[in-house]
């Protein structure tokens, strides 16, 4: 099967990470796949090294960009379609808004060539919570819209599904879900490193560690994270990423008295070796589609405090693998991170717990296989 799969950019994310994987899975089956991945904006670290490890072929498509600018976006659409037009794929896998609109636009517009198969994935949504009334309710019409040239619509969780029919994207029955899936054992190879991180971000001796990992943006509620550390005696905050709010972070942290205990780390690539450092994994999202940080976390033998955001519920088990909070309600969160520092049998209970259920629900395999029988059944009509 002749497969190609686009997303707005392979950055530092779960999005982009579980399509380079499903791709990989995808060829140690025999398929034909090319990842199509737009421009990577100032201020994002890239995870292009991640498809060349992994050996995916991509195509780096410079029109293809986050921001909405109409020139590059048509240009997108005439980039994907001479594509389609001269490599005929069966399948067509769009990934993230962007390149949604783009990739199916293009599929239409591509006449006999359009592929047999045209899929849309939603690894999270920008329906609600990042832009104002005006913009959002666009967001949805055009949603709406393109939702009827795909075939099936994937989300990668039970609350994205459940928030695309409340927004009237698309009829429940025509949403599937599909669990992220990851080579976790790959991504944690080198997570034996606990002594050397922590003194590289100045812990000494029995310091309880928070860790948090991605883009300091405002829909991750960074300001937050700086706030229940703030509330947890004895307690240091490593964030592993960089974003646009590094600076208010910083400068909240120094109003709170608690700038020796926040330290921004940066991107990194070798994200697997940071989690052995942390006591907690700290996720203060207002929302999210399935945080591959937590997955991770957790697979590491970390315990995950969350907030109940989107589909964290998913991969955080409450008061199994770690414990889940209201978005902002700082004072839970802290208060779940003490009763953490202060039982450390409990922190091996919820880490092994989660280590084990994170590598049975989130398999690279099974997700290659969910994928593989949703191109199967429209294959078949």
């Amino acid at each position: 099967m002749k497969i190609v799969h686009v997303i707005a950019r392979l950055n530092v994310g779960g999005a982009a990470l579980s399509v380079l994987e499903l791709a990989a899975g995808q060829r140690r089956r025999g398929h034909d796949v090319l990842v199509v991945a737009g421009t990577i904006p100032p201020g994002e670290a890239s995870m292009e090294y991640v498809a060349r490890e992994l050996d995916v072929p991509y195509l780096r498509l410079p029109a293809l960009k986050r921001e909405v600018s109409l020139g590059a976006d048509l240009e997108a659409v005439r980039a994907l379609h001479r594509l389609l037009r001269a490599r005929r794929p069966d399948v067509l896998h769009t990934h993230t808004s962007k390149a949604g609109t783009t990739g199916r636009l293009a599929a239409v517009l591509a006449g006999s060539a359009r592929p047999k198969v045209v899929v849309h994935t939603f690894h999270g949504h920008v329906l609600s919570g990042y832009f104002d009334t005006t913009r959002e309710r666009t967001f949805r019409v055009i949603e709406r819209t393109l939702a009827r040239v795909a075939d099936r619509i994937v989300a990668v969780s039970d609350q994205v599904r459940n928030d695309l029919v409340q927004f009237g994207v698309a009829p429940r029955r025509k949403i599937v879900v599909v669990q992220y899936g990851f080579d976790l054992d790959s991504r944690l190879g080198s997570s034996g490193r606990r002594t050397e991180k922590r003194r590289l971000v100045g812990v000494e001796g029995d310091d309880f560690v928070i860790g948090w990992a991605g883009r300091l943006s405002e829909i991750k509620r960074p300001l937050d994270l700086v706030r229940t550390a703030a509330r947890v005696r004895g307690s240091k905050l490593v964030i592993v990423g960089d974003g646009e709010l590094n600076t208010s972070v910083l400068k909240l942290a120094t109003e709170l008295g608690i700038e020796d205990r926040v330290k921004i780390v940066g991107y990194v690539e070798d994200m697997g070796a940071w989690y052995s450092a942390f006591d907690a994994f700290l996720l203060t999202s207002a929302n999210e589609g399935a945080p591959v940080v937590a997955i991770e976390a957790l697979a590491a033998g970390i315990p995950v405090v969350a907030t109940d955001a989107g589909g964290t519920r998913t991969v955080v088990d409450d008061g199994e693998t770690g414990f889940l909070a209201d978005v902002g309600d700082v004072e839970a969160l802290a208060a779940h991170l003490e009763h953490l520092r202060d039982d450390p049998k409990l922190r091996a209970t919820f880490g092994k717990e989660g280590a084990a259920r994170m590598r049975e629900r989130f398999s690279t395999e099974r997700m290659v296989d969910d994928v593989e029988a949703v191109y199967a059944k429209i294959l078949s009509r």
